[in-house]
């Protein structure tokens, strides 16, 4: 019953916060974090806890369906240099940097466990992008870029995996972590064009509005458990699924079954969406209450990884804008960003629900028996549907 009560009571607050944005011009995402800062500050108000399963398997598969869903592939083609640059490239760049700078500033910590810290502030949140980019008016091509976060969620969970796999001594050698990439990547992608030809027979037999709405929500659930089930990335399976599935859907189900499923999944969006924002503003109590650093330390080395995200960020996208110029072939094509258009990306780097989770899935317990600080208390090991290797307490 108080589970149940929570649950009401936060639905509340997103409706009224997002209504409330809506009538005075706000921003919702902001706002709800906002709102979500301060209600973690207030005594006796319900503590929330973030569960990494919960995001990873629960919230987010849906979340990046739907993005995928209304995702153009043909302009997700055209855009394809960009996106790859900043969804692979700079999701690399941004956690090696962010890597060498902790491991700098804190020896003591293995490399590769830097490096996975790395990969938990790398990738900028799809929901955080879009949400507020769709809001502010932001040219089409802009907010098509943005959906990178697509993927480099996938390319910063895969390199997350691998780091982790590494710091408990689960993958040493550049064998085994080709192996474990390869695995992540290579069994996403498989798992997702499987789930899309299955997801579109289905639909192409079905013409009952409910039953093809039925479908279309199971379809990112299900990709995400098969995907699970062998170690693959789940994020990269969604995707591919969504990609696949939405171009071709006017080809697979009537117009009453797209109608009723585009109001459907704009309800879903809108209710995650918000409840995303708000647990992110709401785990501020949990994250104080767990600090046992001394403040200036945990001080300084938030504004160091904060700064480095953010150089990082705008150090890859002019020279990714720009030099590529200098390529015959794009010179050619002439759809390169101005000046003002790479400014906007390098600013939208929001980091979201997705940094949060994985953080908490940080291990305790590394190959050689160390114990660091973090989320879990027990230092088992098991392997966990959030980040392949996760302690659980």
């Amino acid at each position: 019953m108080e589970a149940l009560v929570v649950a009401v009571v936060l639905t509340v607050v997103v409706v009224a916060v997002s209504g409330l944005s809506r009538k005075y011009g706000l921003q919702a995402p902001i706002a709800l974090v906002v709102v979500g800062l301060v209600l973690a500050l207030v005594p006796g108000f319900p503590v929330i806890v973030l569960e990494p399963e919960l995001v990873l398997i629960g919230v987010l598969p849906p979340l990046l369906y739907v993005a995928a869903l209304e995702t153009s592939v043909p302009a997700f083609r055209l855009n394809l240099r960009p996106i790859l640059l900043l969804a692979v490239g700079l999701v690399l760049f941004t956690a090696v940097a962010v890597g060498l700078v902790v491991h700098a500033l804190l020896p003591s910590v293995p490399l590769a466990i830097c490096l996975a810290f790395g990969a938990v502030v790398a990738p900028p949140d799809a929901v955080a992008a879009t949400a507020v980019a769709r809001r502010i008016g932001l040219p089409r091509r802009l907010v098509t870029i943005l959906e990178e976060s697509l993927l480099n969620d996938a390319t910063a969970l895969v390199l997350f995996r691998v780091a982790v796999a590494v710091a408990l001594g689960l993958a040493v050698g550049p064998v085994a972590i080709g192996q474990q990439v390869l695995v992540a990547a290579g069994g996403g992608i498989a798992v997702g064009a499987l789930g899309a030809v299955t997801a579109a027979f289905l639909h192409r037999r079905t013409t009952d509005p409910l039953l093809d709405n039925s479908i279309s929500l199971l379809t990112p659930f299900a990709v995400t458990v098969v995907a699970e089930s062998i170690h693959a990335s789940a994020v990269v399976a969604v995707v591919v699924a969504g990609l696949y599935l939405g171009h071709r859907m006017p080809t697979l189900m009537s117009a009453a079954s797209r109608l009723q499923m585009g109001a459907f999944w704009r309800m879903v969006t809108f209710m995650l969406e918000g409840l995303v924002f708000l647990l992110v503003g709401l785990n501020l109590r949990e994250v104080l209450a767990a600090l046992d650093t001394p403040v200036a330390q945990v001080v300084g080395l938030t504004i160091a990884v904060l700064a480095t995200v953010v150089a990082t960020r705008f150090a890859w996208m002019y020279p990714a804008t720009f030099l590529v110029r200098l390529l015959p072939r794009v010179r050619r094509r002439g759809t390169g960003l101005d000046f003002p258009g790479a400014t906007v990306l390098a600013w939208a780097g929001m980091r979201g629900v997705v940094t949060l989770a994985t953080a908490l899935a940080l291990p305790a317990t590394l190959a050689g028996g160390e114990t660091y600080p973090g989320r879990c208390s027990s230092g088992s090991l098991s392997r966990s549907s959030s980040a392949r290797w996760c302690c659980r307490a």
